[in-house]
């Protein structure tokens, strides 16, 4: 009996082990030397502030030494990046999606849950697709806070890596803005090594 339960024992400790370990592992597959990153988003992608080799999807292309595909489009709003991605995606094929979203709702007082359903099918879409996704979270209203909480939300409910609050943080430094809602090169540079560093981690590179 005693053998019984002690073997049970060892069991259940195996099994919290391997459970541990599970949620342990990098929640990103592996990319290949190959392999292209599409950064898709607003003013915040097209590096609006610095000049073009200045802005974070160049930055990461050198960190990292891949294909990084600025796919920025200042002043886009979750509705025109919804109509817009499919068309992007079939045409660059990449192995991940950048998706950084939301910034232009949230200043012209867009409707948060609309904006919320854009990013998911964003999300949706690309995952679709094959695309491993990594959400940024951007900063509510006035710059001053922390990521909105939907994108939290969407991370947890399509089990994507979210990058919460690098963004916030850089655009609560005006040391590190070249206006009031932009990122100067400084910026986007310590901005492009947060994502490059949670890349790693998360066992992409």
């Amino acid at each position: 009996m005693k053998t019984c339960i002690k073997q049970f024992g060892t069991l259940i400790l195996v099994g919290y082990l391997a459970l541990l370990c599970a949620c342990a592992e990098p929640k990103l597959f592996p990319l290949s030397p190959g392999a292209s990153i599409l950064a898709f988003g607003d003013s915040l992608t097209a590096g609006v502030g610095a000049a073009p080799a200045e802005s974070y999807p160049a930055e990461l292309a050198r960190l990292s030494g891949l294909q990084v595909i600025n796919s920025g489009v200042s002043g886009e709003t979750t509705a025109g990046g919804v109509q817009r991605l499919p068309a992007a995606l079939a045409e660059h094929d990449p192995d991940l999606l950048l998706l950084l979203q939301g910034g232009n709702d949230i200043l012209r007082g867009k409707d948060m849950a609309t904006a919320k359903a854009n990013l998911a099918g964003m999300i949706e879409q690309a995952q679709a697709a094959g695309v491993q996704v990594v959400l940024v979270g951007v900063p509510d209203k006035l710059l001053f806070t922390d990521s909105a909480d939907f994108y939290a939300e969407l991370a947890e409910q399509y089990q994507v890596l979210l990058v919460d609050d690098a963004l916030a943080g850089l655009l609560r430094n005006t040391a590190y803005k070249s206006d009031a809602i932009h990122l100067n090169a400084r910026g986007y540079a310590l901005f492009a090594q947060a994502v490059y560093e949670t890349l790693q981690e998360e066992g992409a590179l």
